[in-house]
């Protein structure tokens, strides 16, 4: 008979693995599985003091920014927290574009096989002869493939230049184990001796707004690459970009940052030209720092973070190449703990929405069907011609005079008149688009007006999404607007964020923008506990059995067991969307067998993007994990009457584990939640 306890009772079916998974399905109808019954109810632990023990050793933390368009790595050895090193300088580099990162480009040769990584993988792509160069898989810009599939798995594909399909895990796996080698390098050379793998504690950084499958690929990319095992999950940290922005901006001096006022002129200049002119003035002070490559983060509060009180809120808005993604972070005393108060938000408005408009004013030009042709038949001459277009998008500013210039590469020029029979000149006449025109030099030359309107729709997007932001209520009375991400560094967006809450809150740009979340995702590996409170990105909960109420449950989950009516496939919630979560909070439930001769017991773990979830089978609801215990060979242990299992869920990092344990034999079994494999 199954145990009685307080507010109704309750028995879990734990699902065998062998059933069916389909949405739609009634695992446990068709199941003679033994029930099992809560033996008290569930409950939260704060057990934070566990993670502490597990900690090794590291001698040194080695940050990755793998970001959309450009990537790069800095490390701190944990003896001189103080000093952040960014990466050495890379080979080749563009014009007018610092290159204290490398562009997420990738090479494979025509096997396959991995042949090189950013400006040295551009180069010699840019190099080859064009039909030996359809033969070579060249990657760019491939990061957003995770944030835009929405049923990405192992085996997701990616589109190489040439038009040939690759395993996205493969690739990822290829530039993390690329970035490994390199550190590595670099370490052995600094420390003299060889550098040991298991001596670095490696952190990643993804976007916030990632979903879960996204954040775990990358995971599974750091284990094929070898970064780490899976044995040693810990020696690995997925950072979020926002946080790694906080944690850094927390430290910032009042010369390390630009602070853009809407309030009267100061100085002489009114606030438009303080975007501007205090940009240049960064600019300048960075190109001179460039050779030092390491940075000193002194190990105080800086002036604007001691200006925040307990409870103060603020805004981290990081727009990069791919993503922008909007944070609300809350100040804790006295630590100056960081609780994210509002879960994190944003969309796909980075940079590379400019070049999308860009491509769009060729398609008008020369014709979709000529571009997309040119893009596969000469694909090295279309990566040549974005290279010039992004060195002069970085030239747009909002009070800019001069035209444009963008060289057009030979073969476009050549291909063009081959296809239509005319000129890029006459198509360009032809095409009524009036703001750009033909230099004899061979260039398109755009008004600035024309460079600012590529901007426009995404700028506008990302405006509109911080308007949304601001009017929710916990985000009123902020008094910080953070800027970074590599997107920040454009005047056009600085303007625009300026004009629209500059009366709201204090907008303030940290100077190296760009590298901003690389120094900061140093710190966070430095200090993992710096962030203590995070909001759950999804609600979690298992599969059971309740009690079955006519007029409350419906008919058709109707299931008669040994004469009890129970309603099946109830949704039993552990957490919910949006909740607040603590870093290393367990969530603990006992549970026993209705039948001691139970030997295997499986819990199936489910979530869902929604909070109202009734039911495993309503629409959205997804199983993600399965926790098998298997008690077998221990019948000889005197086992009580109410044999206790024990199921653990801690949350709060940016990983989730579930455990079962039999307190009886000690016998356990962990899982970490899988939005892959399911």
């Amino acid at each position: 008979m199954p145990w009685q306890r307080e507010g109704g009772e309750v028995i879990l079916f734990f699902l065998s693995e062998t059933a069916p998974t389909s949405a739609y399905s009634s695992p446990a109808r068709s199941l003679g599985d033994t029930g099992i019954t809560p033996l008290s109810p569930s409950h939260i632990v704060n057990d934070t003091d566990s993670n502490v023990s597990e900690q090794q050793a590291f001698l040194v933390v080695v940050a990755i920014d793998f970001g959309t368009t450009s990537s790069g790595y800095a490390y701190s050895f944990t003896k001189e927290p103080e000093c952040i090193h960014v990466m050495r300088r890379w080979e080749g580099g563009d014009p007018g574009v610092s290159n204290q990162k490398t562009p997420t480009t990738i090479l494979l040769t025509p096997e396959r096989k991995f042949h090189s990584f950013g400006y040295a993988a551009r180069d010699f792509y840019h190099d080859l002869d064009p039909n030996e160069a359809k033969q070579w898989l060249y990657l760019e810009k491939f990061k957003m493939k995770l944030h835009t599939t929405g049923d990405l798995t192992m085996d997701t594909d990616l589109t190489a230049a040439n038009g040939k399909k690759v395993k996205a895990l493969e690739i990822f796996a290829y530039a993390l184990q690329y970035f490994k080698e390199q550190a590595l390098k670099e370490l052995s050379d600094q420390a003299g001796s060889e550098f040991e793998n298991s001596d670095v504690r490696w952190v990643i950084t993804v976007p916030a707004i990632w979903k879960q499958p996204a954040k775990q690929f990358m995971r599974q990319a750091a284990y094929q690459a070898g970064l780490v095992s899976p044995e040693n999950s810990e020696q690995l940290i997925i950072a979020l970009e926002p946080e790694a922005a906080s944690i850094y901006c927390r430290k910032l001096r009042l010369h390390q940052m630009i602070e853009l006022s809407s309030k009267a002129a100061v100085n002489g200049y009114s606030g438009s030209d303080t975007v501007g002119a205090g940009f240049t003035q960064a600019k300048e002070h960075i190109r001179r720092n460039r050779q030092s490559r390491t940075f000193l983060v002194e190990n105080v509060i800086g002036e604007i973070w001691s200006e925040l009180e307990e409870g103060d809120k603020y805004v981290v808005v990081d727009s990069g190449g791919g993503t922008v993604d909007l944070t609300v972070h809350q100040i804790r005393l006295p630590e100056g703990h960081l609780k994210e108060l509002y879960k994190a938000t944003g969309g796909p408005y980075g940079s590379l929405g400019v070049d999308y408009e860009f491509e769009k004013l060729l398609y008008k030009i020369f014709g979709e069907d000529f571009i997309e042709q040119f893009k596969i038949k000469r694909p090295a001459a279309w990566v040549d011609l974005m290279i010039a277009f992004e060195s002069r998008k970085r030239a747009a500013a909002p009070d800019r005079t001069n035209p444009l210039n963008i060289t057009l590469p030979f073969s476009f020029i050549d291909y063009y008149k081959k296809f239509r029979g005319h000129s890029v000149e006459h198509a360009l006449r032809k095409s009524n688009v009036d703001f750009v025109k033909w230099s004899s030099q061979g260039m398109l030359r755009m008004s600035p007006d024309a460079m600012n309107a590529l901007f426009k729709p995404t700028i506008d997007s990302i405006i509109e999404h911080l308007r949304d932001l601001f009017q929710k209520p916990e985000v009123s009375t902020v008094k910080f607007l953070f800027l970074v991400g590599g997107f920040a560094e454009a005047p056009l967006l600085q303007q625009a964020v300026q004009a629209a809450f500059g009366d709201q809150c204090r907008i303030i740009i940290p100077q190296d923008v760009g590298l901003t979340i690389l120094k900061g995702a140093v710190l966070f590996g430095l200090d993992p506990a710096v962030i203590k409170v995070r909001r759950s990105p999804l609600t979690y909960g298992v599969g059971v059995l309740n009690r079955y109420v006519e007029g409350k449950h419906p008919p058709e989950k109707l299931l008669v067991k040994d004469g009890t009516r129970w309603c099946t496939d109830v949704f039993d919630k552990f957490i919910s969307a949006d909740q607040s979560v603590a870093l290393g909070e367990l969530v603990k439930r006992s549970y026993t067998p209705a039948k001691p001769s139970q030997l295997v017991i499986v819990i199936n773990i489910y979530s869902s993007e929604h909070d109202n979830v009734s039911f495993i089978t309503d629409p959205g609801v997804k199983k993600c994990g399965t926790l098998r215990l298997d008690l077998t060979g221990t019948s000889g242990t005197a086992v009580p009457a109410r044999r206790e299992i024990q199921t653990l869920m801690q949350f709060g990092d940016t990983e989730i584990k579930a455990t079962a344990i039999d307190i009886a034999t000690s016998k356990s079994v962990k899982v970490g939640i899988d939005f892959l494999n399911y």
